[in-house]
């Protein structure tokens, strides 16, 4: 069964013992609660915590609800968040001057919690419906331009086993996306990438990403260059004059199989470490990577590293979803803890589906800030 993502809530009240009574009714009803006794503390907790919604009371000495709202209305990041004034004292006036700032309601403070919990969760509720209404919408047309962030199945290579993990946060496709160049019967392109950026804003860069990447393999090719590591600067120099996509930045990792020789050539751009499983030393190797992300400077740094796989060997790129997680005290990226984990599961034979579902129960109480994506590889003959 899916677990319902936790609601959160941000509160905003210079009465601390009404900001506790208020956090005591949603914490029943099932929130995570934000508390805040000013706008300047507020403007504090959202830099850490993004809500579901925003509760603000109108009268608070310095800055009141209305200068809370106007500011909120200035932040791109913020301003999509439903806010609702709580208030003592209310006139006409100031609910149109309220609901001229877009907010979704006003509250008197002389109503019962329950029914402002229950105001809440209908707002809550109303906003997910047509965020899900719209995704679905927006899946249809992906669908039928046959749009994909991920390929349906791995490519059979000789001599290696490939295969796959893609999940986008909360089923809404983000920033992560996933490639297979077969560029002839030897040689075969991998691309791992994740484009700065949150849900559908992220996810339509990434085919502008794609785009060039899979351009640059295929000229590469035809030029008889098949290093990683040129087709990333090729990439980079392309997109840093590109002027939709110069300010869109990227990681991206790029690995080059030789189903001939057994090799494998990587090249990273602001990429997670990937991780490489000796057979022979029953070990992990973390191959750092000095290059730059996409669109962050021209010379991007970008160096090649060969790998001579041998049977049994297992190499795993993933997206910073694998590591980065939230519990009661907030955000947490744990790059060790997963190295942790991975070191037991790829020094064993387990299948990767067998792998991928431990991994993925091990992790069942973190829950995840971002897309998963992962591909592993293994070396199966000499």
């Amino acid at each position: 069964m899916t677990a319902i993502p936790e609601k959160k809530i941000l509160i905003v009240d210079d009465n601390e013992l009404f900001l506790r009574l208020l956090e005591k009714f949603f914490r029943g009803a099932g929130y995570k609660c934000i508390l805040s006794n000013s706008v300047e503390h507020a403007f504090t907790s959202l830099q850490l915590e993004m809500p579901d919604i925003i509760l603000s009371d109108y009268e608070m000495p310095g800055s009141n609800g209305f200068d809370f709202r106007q500011q909120l209305l200035a932040h791109k990041k913020y301003r999509h968040i439903p806010f609702v004034f709580l208030t003592a004292h209310t006139n006409d006036k100031m609910v149109l001057e309220g609901l001229g700032m877009q907010a979704v309601d006003f509250i008197d403070k002389q109503t019962p919690f329950p029914v402002i919990v229950s105001k809440l969760d209908n707002i809550i509720h109303t906003v997910q419906q047509t965020q899900e209404l719209n995704t679905e919408e927006l899946k249809k047309a992906a669908s039928a331009l046959n749009i994909k962030s991920a390929p349906s199945a791995p490519p059979e290579l000789q001599g290696f086993g490939v295969n796959f993990i893609y999940k986008p946060y909360r089923d809404y496709p983000g920033g992560d996306f996933i490639d297979f160049v077969k560029a002839d019967e030897r040689y075969t392109f991998v691309v791992l990438g994740d484009v700065m950026g949150k849900k559908w804003q992220a996810w339509f860069f990434s085919f502008g990403f794609l785009s060039y990447v899979r351009s640059a393999i295929r000229i590469c090719v035809l030029d008889h260059e098949y290093s990683p590591a040129r087709i990333l600067q090729k990439i980079n120099t392309v997109i840093c004059y590109d002027e939709v996509l110069q300010n869109v930045l990227s990681s991206l990792s790029m690995l080059m199989i030789d189903c001939t020789t057994g090799q494998i050539t990587y090249a990273g751009a602001g990429d997670l470490p990937p991780l490489y499983y000796s057979s022979r030393e029953q070990k992990i190797i973390q191959l750092t990577s000095s290059g730059l992300l996409m669109g962050l400077k021209q010379d991007g740094n970008y160096e090649d590293q060969v790998l001579d796989m041998q049977p049994n060997d297992k190499l795993l790129l993933f997206s910073d979803g694998m590591t980065d997680f939230t519990d009661e005290t907030g955000k947490h990226n744990n790059y060790e803890l997963f190295v942790e984990k991975m070191g037991s599961f790829l020094g064993n034979s387990k299948s990767f589906k067998a792998l991928s579902d431990d991994l993925f129960a091990y992790f069942a109480n973190l829950a995840p800030v971002d897309d998963c994506s992962m591909i592993f590889f293994q070396k199966t003959t000499t």
